[in-house]
């Protein structure tokens, strides 16, 4: 072997990655890590058949259909198109609706379902099992969660899919059934080419909000089939000079030999529509709601007091501007907006993200008398807990406060089967009751099919009119 070979070389971070990511096996997946992965893919797939009327959802899937595509893949809602494209049409149905699954870490928040559309579409492309299918999520998620542990980017400016495009390389890869030196080569690839900007959560929001995953999530997926066909890419695209650690996150460890696949175990679900940091102050409110039973009209305020990030993110804080709320993207970012709704209506799903819905008198009025602050006490418990205080004023001067540390769906309080089964129905709606049954079965007895068993049940659902 020649001195200074490739070969001779020191085995690189994103080589090691590769590894564990092509070593993965069915075997190494807890009885506690198989649930959940099934609990979440129900989760997510209920999100896109809740989202597939949505305007952008609908723009996406006519510009993949006019752009064909070898069909190869199942586009949920009916057609085929390519790997990549597939990706990016199910990935923006499963994050539309902004009510899939959540991570987490102390400096990052990720939603690490949204792999299951780029994990999918290789698999089917591979015409895998559900065991393969299994497996390969788990490695996404994994690969996600540890370097939002390791290798935060929010604070440095950019968005949390810098770490979520490695993920979805390492699991698409593993569901192909690529070698860890293929799968190197396609991480390498993903990583280098995909760091976003956090300018797609502040400020005015776009509809760039839900589609910026489901694109760095195809563009994965086009890196996999890129390395697959011999195509290379940097190999030292972490510690590199100017690579991920030197341009953006600062030097980390992480020893992927002695990682396991249960970090899923320790992502959370939403019981209401909104963003994760708002889970538990949702929660607080409609309790209070239900038992005070005080009219709307008869508030003067709403007081919540919570921890940092959710002030940061959705309370006004350093991301601003959430009281000014117009649109969807805006309305699920807002914690005034969301709680006002929730009041209002005993309730936050799908509906109250309509524009008439969001643009009405009653909730644009209540949401500018919601005051949110950053409580240091509650800040030191997250990411442990997601401690907030809620406090309700009336006109007469009456005041009735709960205090929240958690909701149903967070690791404390997890979602069962059946929890997830009736949010997949609430979403589902519009679909037959006898392919909802289908769908439910499939995923819960997932290990025993094959991957184009579930593909062809979300290839066969109607998406609901026009409005």
């Amino acid at each position: 072997m020649a001195p200074g070979s490739a070969a001779a070389l020191a085995r690189t971070k994103v080589e090691d990655l590769a590894a564990f990511a092509a070593d993965a096996r069915w075997e190494m997946l807890s009885p506690a890590a198989q649930s959940a992965l099934k609990i979440r893919i129900l989760d997510a797939l209920g999100c896109a058949l809740g989202a597939l009327g949505a305007p952008p959802v609908r723009a996406v899937r006519e510009l993949t259909l006019a752009l064909g595509g070898n069909p190869l893949v199942t586009l949920i809602g009916g057609g085929k198109s390519a790997p990549d494209r597939a990706a990016f049409l199910n990935g923006a149905a499963v994050r539309y609706l902004d009510f899939n699954d959540a991570y987490l870490a102390p400096h990052e928040t990720c939603h690490p379902s949204d792999n299951v559309a780029p994990v999918l579409a290789a698999a089917e492309y591979a015409q895998q099992s559900g065991r393969d299918l299994l497996t390969a999520l788990a490695v996404a998620y994994q690969v996600q969660c540890r370097l939002s542990d390791v290798a935060p980017v929010r604070g440095k400016g950019f968005d949390h899919t810098v770490q979520g495009v490695y993920a979805s390389a390492a699991g698409a890869a593993r569901a192909m059934g690529l070698s860890a030196a293929k799968t190197a080569q396609a991480i390498a690839i993903a990583g280098t080419a995909n760091n976003a900007l956090r300018v797609t959560r502040t400020g005015a929001l776009s509809h760039w909000k839900g589609l910026a995953y489901p694109h760095a999530a195809m563009n994965a997926v086009h890196a996999v089939l890129l390395a697959q066909s011999g195509i290379t890419g940097p190999r030292e695209v972490f510690e590199g000079n100017k690579g991920l650690e030197q341009a953006i996150t600062g030097p980390f460890e992480l020893d992927w030999a002695r990682e396991d696949l249960d970090r899923v175990t320790q992502t959370i679900t939403k019981l209401y529509n909104a963003e994760i940091h708002a889970q538990s102050a949702i929660e607080g409110l409609l309790t209070l709601r239900r038992e005070t039973k005080v009219p709307a009209d008869a508030l003067s305020s709403i007081t919540v007091d919570i921890f940092d990030v959710a002030f940061h993110i959705i309370g006004g804080g350093e991301e601003g501007g959430k009281t000014r709320v117009q649109r969807k993207e805006e309305a699920d970012h807002s914690l005034p907006y969301m709680l006002a709704a929730a009041y209002l209506d005993g309730g936050l799903l799908p509906a109250q993200y309509a524009e008439e819905r969001i643009t009405r008198s009653d909730v644009q009025d209540l949401l500018r008398r919601v005051e949110v602050r950053a409580a240091q006490n509650y800040s030191a418990r997250f990411p442990q807990e997601m401690a907030c205080r809620v406090t309700l004023h009336t006109r007469d001067g009456q005041s009735y406060t709960i205090e929240q540390r958690d909701y149903l769906g967070f690791t404390t309080r997890p979602f069962t089967w059946e929890d997830g089964v009736g949010k997949f129905r609430r979403l589902a709606r519009t679909v037959a009751p006898d392919r909802v049954h289908a769908i439910v079965d499939t995923v819960a007895h997932l290990e025993e099919h094959r991957v184009s068993d579930l593909t062809s049940l979300l290839a066969d659902v109607r998406i609901p009119e026009e409005e």
